[in-house]
């Protein structure tokens, strides 16, 4: 049986993502922090398609060795697609943001993407059918006013993804390395961001999408030959794109 494996999927992009996953028939793994919705997820899943397994693992990514945990629980388990989905974002100034919160932030957008992204690669890189998709954001290529230090995680992302894309491409690897960057989403994202209880989209957003689109969006990227699939932030059209950062390859 081949997995498809979806980080936080206890909410927005990630749980609909799994929904049009399931949707194709494609076996689940998702993980989060939050047990119980990950459990609604489920039994939503079990009920829609019968025929799909769906493993649950509730894990904090946030903290680093839980990455390593994590990934050596899923061995035995064939992961046909990874997608890197867990992250939060932050809405304040470098002076006047919570360091706690920015720390967990790092570890979370950055480090457990990382780890994860890399111990995929090394197993599965020659595995025809695979892919790695992360998900970074619009922030990942504009940098955004009051959001500097949550946009430079995402560069990073953006960048560890195209690079990673560019290196797969030159060992002749069949591992697939994409990078999905949306612009604002109607989810959780916003609350978390700003650290309140409730945020209404419509009336205070001037743009966005829903997580079911987003989704659908994923899964143009999914079936592309593409690296980057990108929500424009003006127009809020999705396009799918070469890499976009400048690359150059080692000499050495």
């Amino acid at each position: 049986m081949k997995y498809t494996v979806v980080t936080g999927a206890s909410s927005g992009i990630g749980y609909e993502t799994a929904l049009a996953f399931a949707a194709r028939g494609k076996n689940l793994i998702i993980a989060a922090r939050r047990k119980e919705q990950l459990e609604e997820l489920k039994s939503e899943i079990t009920r829609i398609y019968p025929d799909v397994d769906v493993v649950i693992r509730e894990i904090d990514l946030s903290v680093s060795e839980n990455a390593y945990k994590f990934y050596e629980s899923l061995q035995g388990l064939h992961i046909e697609t990874w997608i890197n989905n867990a992250g939060f974002g932050n809405f304040a100034t470098v002076s006047q943001q919570n360091l706690d919160k920015i720390s967990a932030m790092l570890h979370l957008n950055i480090e457990a993407l990382t780890i994860l992204s890399s111990l995929y690669v090394r197993e599965y890189s020659n595995v025809e059918g695979t892919q790695l998709i992360n998900v970074s954001s619009g922030g990942g290529y504009t940098i955004i006013g009051n959001a500097i230090t949550y946009c430079a995680t995402k560069f990073y992302v953006s960048a560890f993804t195209e690079g990673l894309s560019h290196e797969l491409n030159s060992q002749g690897a069949l591992l697939q390395a994409k990078v999905l960057a949306p612009a604002a989403t109607e989810t959780e994202f916003a609350k978390r961001s700003f650290d309140v209880s409730e945020f209404e989209y419509h009336g205070t957003v001037p743009k966005f999408h829903t997580a079911k689109e987003m989704a659908r969006f994923m899964l143009d990227l999914y079936d592309s030959d593409r690296v980057v699939g990108i929500v424009n932030g003006l127009t809020y059209e999705f396009q799918l794109r070469d890499t976009i950062f400048n690359y150059v390859a080692s000499t050495r």
